[in-house]
C-alpha cells in the first residue's frame, strides 16, 4: 500500500487479534458465493485465520491471500503448515498492484481493509480486473459511525475520537463502510447488496487494550489511559457495527 499506514500495526497484540477472526466470525455474509472448486483472493488476509475457513469450503479450489505484511504472511504459512492446509498459499502484494493477470479468480473477498486504504476505489478496481466474469466479491468493514458503548462518558468519546483522528491522519477512512456499495457500483460491478450486523466484544480489556496500544504509540497516553479504565467498568459493552457488501463481475 502506499500513501497510508496500517493503524493497527503488526505487534503481537494486533496479530493475535487478528487471529482470533474466522470465517463464521467475520465472513459469514460470504459463505453462500464458497462452494467447492472455486478459486478465491483473499487480499488484506492478515496472518491467515479467515483465508484458511475460505480454503476448507472451497478445496480443491485454489485459495491465495495476500497482504503486504511480511510477518503476517509468514505467520499465515505457518498456521496452513500446522493445519495441514494444501489448496492455499500466501504471499506479499500490494492491493493497488496485485501480482495477477486478469480474471484469474472466481472470488475475490477482502475483510477490515477497506477503511485502511486512502484510495479504496482503487483497490475495488483492481479487484474488478482480476475477477473473472460472473464472479463474486465480497467486501466487509467496520463504519465507526455505529459504535455503541457502555459505560458512556465525555472522556470515552474522546479516546474514540483520537483514535478516528489517528486513522484518518494514517490515511484511512472509519466510516469506510458505508461506502463500500458505491466503490463497487462505480468499479462496474452490479447486483450490488450490502448488509450489517453488529459485533459485541467478549473481553473489554482486550478491545480497549488493542484500541490503548496504537494511541501509546503515537503519543496519546491520555487517551489510551482513558481505554484502559473505561475496560475495567462493569457492566461495559463495546458493540461495533460491520457493514458487508456482495457483488458480481458481469
Amino acid at each position: 500500500m502506499s500513501g497510508e499506514s496500517y493503524t493497527p500495526g503488526h505487534s503481537g497484540n494486533a496479530t493475535a487479534f487478528m487471529a482470533a477472526r474466522t470465517i463464521e466470525s467475520h465472513g459469514r455474509f460470504f459463505t453462500p458465493h464458497l462452494e467447492p472448486g472455486v478459486s478465491v483472493l483473499d487480499c488484506g488476509c492478515g496472518p491467515g485465520s479467515i483465508t484458511l475457513g475460505i480454503a476448507a469450503r472451497t478445496h480443491p479450489g485454489e485459495v491465495v491471500g495476500v497482504d503486504f505484511g511480511e510477518s503476517q504472511i509468514e505467520r499465515a504459512r505457518e498456521s496452513a503448515t500446522g493445519a495441514g492446509a494444501h489448496n492455499v498459499r500466501f504471499q506479499t502484494a500490494d492491493c493497488y498492484a496485485l501480482p495477477f493477470p486478469d480474471e484469474s479468480f472466481d472470488r475475490v473477498f477482502s475483510n477490515a481493509l477497506m477503511e485502511h486504504l486512502a484510495d479504496p476505489a482503487a483497490a475495488v478496481r483492481e479487484f474488478h480486473r482480476i475477477l473473472r466474469p460472473g464472479g463474486v466479491i465480497g467486501l466487509c468493514s467496520p463504519d465507526w459511525g455505529g459504535f455503541v458503548l457502555a459505560p458512556p462518558s465525555d472522556a470515552l468519546d474522546g479516546a474514540i475520537r483520537a483514535y478516528e483522528a489517528l486513522q484518518t491522519r494514517n490515511g484511512g477512512d472509519v466510516r469506510a463502510g458505508r461506502r463500500l456499495g458505491g466503490y463497487l457500483a462505480e468499479s462496474g460491478f452490479s447486483a450490488v447488496a450490502m448488509s450489517a450486523r453488529y459485533e459485541c466484544y467478549d473481553s473489554l480489556p482486550a478491545i480497549g487494550g488493542y484500541l490503548a496500544l496504537q494511541l501509546d504509540d503515537s503519543g496519546d497516553a491520555r487517551s489510551a489511559a482513558t481505554l484502559r479504565d473505561w475496560s475495567r467498568s462493569e457492566g461495559g459493552m463495546f458493540a461495533q457495527c460491520w457493514i458487508s457488501c456482495v457483488a458480481r463481475k458481469p
